[in-house]
């Protein structure tokens, strides 16, 4: 991923949301006011064009958002991942207008969209790549499944207070076999969700990188594990008691696994373009989003 600035013309933009709470139709509609004050066509899909009032749009399945110029996503982070994993693909570039709790991903404020919003559609933002995880599992030779994931992969038992025992390979080369709660195999874009819960380091989304980090493992030494972006992780399903084992994409993504399989993970080949307003710094999100630079005690006196 690299930040960078590049010259785009904006002429159809599509504008949605994933949840229809009053709040995020509020902001959607400022979105697309704030679009045809710079006379620029606004483009929605069904799901969307559903709950909101009659305006100047049109309506589009969600297959045609990857032909428009941007896409403005409302809500969450967890929006954002759920379109993200669609379009990274074609190529289209994403905002996110944060609706939701952190916004890591999703940018821009709803205070923000008079102002910094308006300031992307007359050219002047930055643009971040950042890389999606494939993962594919594999059941006695064949491929059952392929889901791709921004923030992570997690392999589990599928039921609180279970284990399981697998074994895990970068490259070919063996690493170990690990009896745990799971597994999260993270990018650096979701080095800030789950993996950081679950211990896991903090990772600047501009590295090539993939974070791997045991969930409560049975060991006093197993400890998170940083790889090279390009390498390809294998990981066999060696046991599981007394549970239904599961792959999970983003969380919102499932596919059932079974003592044997083999999930393969690597990284994606397209990346999902992310436009952010000027100046936006991924210390300030640390800082503002996981409380840096507090001090315990309270303030200094």
């Amino acid at each position: 991923m690299g930040s960078q600035q590049e010259k785009i013309s904006f002429r159809r933009v599509g504008v949605v949301a994933r949840h229809h709470t009053e709040t995020i139709l509020d902001s959607v509609l400022n979105v697309e006011a704030v679009l045809q004050e710079a006379r620029i066509d606004v483009v929605v899909d069904a799901d969307t064009a559903a709950v909101l009032p009659n305006g100047v749009h049109s309506v589009v399945d969600k297959s045609a958002l990857e032909s428009l110029d941007l896409v403005v996503v409302v809500g969450g982070d967890g929006s954002l991942l759920g379109y993200g994993r669609d379009l990274a693909a074609s190529g289209v570039p994403v905002v996110g207008v944060n609706r939701g709790g952190l916004g890591f991903l999703a940018a821009v404020s709803p205070e923000q969209i008079d102002g910094s919003f308006a300031q992307i559609l007359r050219g002047d933002f930055a643009i971040e790549e950042h890389f999606l995880l494939q993962a594919s599992v594999n059941r006695e030779g064949q491929v059952i499944a392929k889901q791709s994931a921004l923030n992570d992969v997690v392999v589990n038992p599928g039921s609180p207070a279970r284990m399981m025992e697998f074994a895990l390979w970068v490259d070919d080369e063996y690493v170990y076999d690990q009896r745990s709660d799971g597994l999260i195999i993270a990018s650096p874009t979701g080095s800030t969700a789950y993996a950081l819960s679950a211990g896991g380091p903090i990772m600047h989304p501009g590295l090539d990188a993939i974070v791997i980090v045991p969930m409560f493992p049975h060991t006093l030494t197993s400890r998170p594990l940083v790889v090279p972006g390009e390498k390809v992780l294998r990981l066999r399903l060696l046991d599981v008691s007394d549970a239904e084992p599961q792959m999970s994409c983003d969380s919102q993504v499932h596919v059932e696994l079974q003592i044997g399989d083999e999930i393969v993970i690597e990284k994606h080949a397209a990346p999902l373009r992310l436009l952010y307003p000027p100046g936006h710094s991924f210390y300030q999100s640390c800082r503002s989003k996981l409380d840096w630079g507090s001090r315990l005690g309270g303030q200094r006196s």
